[in-house]
């Protein structure tokens, strides 16, 4: 929580003043101070969200689920009143979404924290503020920087995308159906992203018990779970590409264009969800390096050239675009399925009893 709370200051100022970066990145004006405009009320919601993570985990590390699932679930109805509240009644418009998504996170997260602090569930685990926090300041970062950089690489490799489509032919356009794109992608990777949290503390739990079979028997089930939720949930966005484009926008040419990304979108989420899967056994094998050296690779070395190859020298546009994305998840699949099935376990579990070691409190320090 102190490392989240010191890494919310940089960040404010960059969602502060992000306009001119966007401008020197060849953004349109009026779409980059829009842009700015909008992160400016999303600010309040970095510190609370920070925060909440480190809420779930700790839980999650519990096997404390139910808790997360009721307040996010009461954050959420809460969230659809106020957003509509703050869109259309205040007149804030946009401005009114962003500020919603703040007031969202401050209430979910005030609802973890008194789980936390008044729970039963709780008392043996948390004991509240301490020194003590510092001890093994050196080995978290060791895990949380690596880790850190592996998920902001896959991130930006997306908002490299939106602002490459700015560079395309009628930017506004092509924005526009980037973000819808992009929207929806999040969307249904949430449900891979809940079993890459689930897989991530189910291996870390079994090596540390010392059952590596365990481990192996959680990631076949893990990966087989997503597959089947891949093909499910790709073959609704197929069905629905014609429908799902009005659920943003009452433009037709955009509607029509959404449509043309939805096989797409599809594919890429079926090949992202065994991603998801496979970089959560990488956390949890509190093997973070491997897993951003990948990160930097797939994205960034295949995917962000073959992005720019097939949108703009082959004039494939937004769909060269994304499907330079797909060609990044499926060289990261690979080469994380490799790794996963030539790991040797055994060793993964001594491994995980050294980093236990090493950061229990010594005695005389208690």
């Amino acid at each position: 929580m102190a490392t989240i709370l010191l890494a919310s200051i940089p960040l404010s100022f960059l969602l502060a003043f992000s306009s001119p970066i966007l401008v020197l990145l060849r953004q349109v004006p009026e779409i980059s101070m829009a842009a700015q405009s909008y992160t400016r009320w999303m600010i309040p919601s970095l510190l609370p969200f920070g925060l909440l993570q480190c809420h779930f985990k700790f839980l999650q590390a519990q096997n404390i689920v139910f808790p997360i699932l009721f307040s996010s679930g009461a954050t959420a109805l809460f969230h659809c009143l106020f957003c509509w509240v703050l869109v259309h009644k205040s007149g804030l418009g946009f401005r009114g979404a962003a500020l919603s998504v703040s007031a969202s996170s401050w209430v979910n997260l005030l609802q973890i924290v008194i789980y936390v602090n008044f729970s039963s569930s709780c008392k043996a685990t948390w004991a509240g503020f301490s020194r003590e926090a510092l001890h093994g300041l050196g080995e978290f970062l060791k895990l949380a920087v690596p880790s850190t950089v592996m998920i902001c690489l896959q991130a930006w490799q997306f908002e490299l995308l939106m602002l490459l489509s700015g560079l395309l032919p009628n930017p506004k356009l092509q924005t526009s159906v980037m973000s819808i794109t992009q929207n929806t992608c999040a969307l249904v990777y949430m449900i891979p992203y809940g079993i890459s949290a689930a897989i991530s503390t189910r291996v870390s739990n079994e090596l540390g018990a010392a059952n590596p079979k365990a481990a192996k028997l959680a990631i076949f089930v893990a990966a087989s779970t997503i597959i089947a939720e891949g093909l499910v949930t790709g073959s609704t966005l197929i069905v629905a590409r014609n429908l799902w484009g009005h659920a943003y926008s009452s433009d037709r040419i955009i509607v029509k264009a959404v449509a043309s990304m939805m096989p797409w979108i599809a594919l890429s989420h079926c090949i992202d969800g065994l991603q998801c899967v496979l970089q959560g056994t990488v956390r949890g094998c509190g093997r973070q390096k491997i897993g951003a050296c990948l990160c930097l690779g797939s994205y960034y070395v295949v995917g962000i050239p073959a992005s720019v190859l097939l949108g703009f020298v082959f004039h494939i546009g937004r769909k060269g675009l994304w499907i330079g994305n797909i060609c990044a998840i499926f060289v990261q699949d690979l080469m994380l399925l490799i790794i996963t099935i030539l790991t040797n376990w055994e060793k993964q579990v001594a491994m995980a009893r050294e980093r236990v070691q090493s950061s229990v409190i010594p005695s005389n320090s208690a």
